[in-house]
């Protein structure tokens, strides 16, 4: 057995670095809370930039593209649904359970100017792939001098 010299420094970091990760859980899903979403499960996401559009990738495995919802209002992006409970095992008791069933939503501000009816979005192998195009660049304008 190693000898590890106590920092109290790093039990506060490691203590801020729980509290920070409690806020950013509970905080960073809009909307009021009440009991059924406070359980709710986050599935992960990844989001990229590339040069023509800002695509979103949302792991749903088990949930049905009827299940889940997407909107834009005000440059915020919304993506919400539900994973159900399988009941189609019969009614054996469980002997481990680790994944989460219950709503989900997730909200991503986007820049401003998106053309909102231009966002597509596919569903395939479980993961949810929504290509958010940028806009166009406005083109620099020349005006005619006229003479009078």
């Amino acid at each position: 057995m190693t000898i590890i010299k106590w920092s109290p420094a790093r039990e506060i970091a490691s203590l801020q670095q729980g509290i920070n990760r409690l806020f950013e859980d509970v905080f960073s899903q809009s909307g009021d809370y009440d009991s059924e979403t406070m359980g709710a499960w986050r599935p992960p996401v990844d989001i990229i930039d590339t040069e023509p559009a800002i695509v979103v990738f949302v792991e749903i495995p088990g949930v049905d593209k009827e299940a889940v919802a997407i909107e834009v209002k005000e440059n915020v992006l919304s993506i919400s649904g539900e994973r159900m409970v399988d009941h189609s095992v019969g009614n054996g008791s469980y002997m481990r359970s680790e994944r989460v069933f219950g709503r989900f939503a997730r909200s991503f501000a986007l820049p401003a100017m998106i053309p909102t009816e231009k966002i597509t979005a596919n569903f395939k192998d479980g993961v949810l792939k929504i290509t958010i195009p940028k806009p166009e660049a406005e083109q620099p304008r020349k005006v005619s001098i006229n003479v009078e």
